[in-house]
């Protein structure tokens, strides 16, 4: 599938705040239909979804529910006409980039890793899984996950995050190469912190302040210029692109 962005339906997960938000915008701007997913902010996805009328609709689904994530498969189809051929799996559990109060690593327990792992990894599986028969029937697909360079660089050591995000990098790859042959590509897109999401709201300004100085841009990304990246997955210019982990956070990590 290398329809154009404006001929496309996109599901983003975790769409009624922060990174998913802005990722949502960005393919409303650009003339894509978007679902908007989410699991708690109602209020805000109705809101987003009511600023592009005919082209937006706001569902409700825990992606840790495969019945659920199916269901909100289904009546996106049902609404839409069509079926959802892009998927951005952002959704992220209860977290927050709180620096020195995250649990050391004596204090970690393993149901604060499960749930990063049912979250994260769980969610994008059960969304994949739900959207495959309606990419196979359009001849393709696009799968963008969202993770992290935490784990290239554990400038803050969140054991249970950056777990789940190495996992789901894992998933991607395989993914990548099991569904190509449908034609649909797998790929994701890390970002660093970013200035200002609900969950980076705790992290302390000096942390924001270290990684700027240590940033060939001298700045934090932001959600708006993270949004832009997740677009070239998407596009017809990434269709020969596929398995990989494309890092936006202005130049802090290599490779």
């Amino acid at each position: 599938m290398t329809h154009p962005i404006n001929q496309q339906i996109v599901l983003v997960t975790g769409a009624g705040r922060g990174l998913g938000a802005a990722i949502a915008r960005a393919f409303l701007r650009e003339g894509a239909t978007v679902v908007l997913n989410y699991l708690h902010s109602e209020t805000a996805a109705r809101a987003l979804a009511a600023d592009a009328p005919g082209r937006a609709i706001a569902l409700q689904a825990d992606v840790t529910d495969p019945q659920a994530v199916a269901a909100m498969l289904s009546a996106a189809r049902r609404a839409l006409g069509r079926p959802v051929t892009t998927v951005v799996n952002n959704a992220l559990p209860d977290f927050r980039f709180d620096g020195d109060a995250r649990p050391r690593p004596e204090a970690l327990d393993w149901a604060r890793m499960n749930q990063q792992m049912q979250g994260v990894l769980g969610g994008a599986l059960h969304v994949v899984q739900a959207a495959l028969p309606g990419m196979r029937e359009a001849g393709g697909g696009r799968v963008i996950n969202i993770g992290t360079n935490l784990f290239q660089n554990p400038v803050v050591p969140y054991h249970d995050y950056t777990a789940a995000k190495a996992a789901l990098l894992s998933l991607t790859r395989t993914l990548a190469n099991d569904l190509g042959p449908d034609g649909i590509t797998v790929n994701m897109v890390s970002g660093g912190l970013l200035r200002t999401t609900d969950a980076s709201a705790a992290t302390p300004e000096a942390v924001f302040d270290l990684i700027a100085a240590n940033t060939p841009l001298r700045q934090v990304t932001t959600p708006a210029q993270f949004a832009d990246a997740v677009l070239f997955f998407a596009s017809p210019w990434s269709r020969a692109v596929t398995g990989q982990n494309l890092i936006v956070d202005g130049g802090l990590v290599k490779g």
